[in-house]
């Protein structure tokens, strides 16, 4: 099994860190992994992507051309990942700040209101949390449940007191496909 993952958008959506999670959570559950971040100069704003290969046998390559699921933040990631996701892959688009229809109807396309749900939680930040969420309910390299016990072990000193946010995030963006899916268009 190898499960390539791409996350992007810009800088301070939490991009970067959710690719962590997803690298340390896969880490510490055995399996090899890979995790390459590629941001702009700018502290916020800039672009911000990052990619993380996890897999049950040595990763030979840690470039990917056509990975197996796409995370867009914002418009112009999805402009420029939706072509490279692999016939059958899963795109979690953040409606929340895209309105265009996807070009592919060859994909497991979901649209998820994250920021309006990251924000009915009580933060924005907790934006990446939802879209993770989302995605292990699509794709199931890991679980909810493990994702938990990552952040646990792994969110910063000085954030620990979201801990319990970053859990509920994770659990509604997972339920939000189980209760209002919304069709490709």
């Amino acid at each position: 099994m190898q499960t390539e993952i791409i996350l992007a958008g810009f800088g301070g959506q939490g991009v970067l860190f959710g690719g962590q999670l997803l690298a340390y959570t896969a880490m510490d559950c055995g399996y090899e992994v890979t995790w390459i971040p590629s941001y702009g100069p700018e502290m916020r704003g800039g672009t911000a992507n990052c990619t993380v290969i996890i897999a049950d046998e040595e990763i030979g390559s840690p470039s990917v051309r056509n990975p197996s699921a796409v995370l867009v933040f914002n418009l112009p990631s999805l402009d420029k990942y939706e072509p490279m996701v692999k016939s059958g892959g899963v795109l979690i688009v953040n409606s929340s700040l895209i309105n265009r229809d996807l070009n592919r109807s060859d994909l497991q396309a979901i649209k998820i209101p994250a920021n309006e749900i990251a924000e009915s939680i009580g933060s924005k930040r907790l934006t990446n949390m939802v879209m993770l969420g989302a995605l292990i309910s699509e794709l199931p390299v890991l679980t909810i449940k493990q994702l938990e016990t990552g952040l646990d072990n792994h969110i910063p000193d000085h954030h620990r007191d979201l801990l319990e946010m970053n859990y509920q995030a994770l659990r509604e963006g997972s339920l939000f496909l189980k209760s209002e899916r919304v069709p490709p268009d």
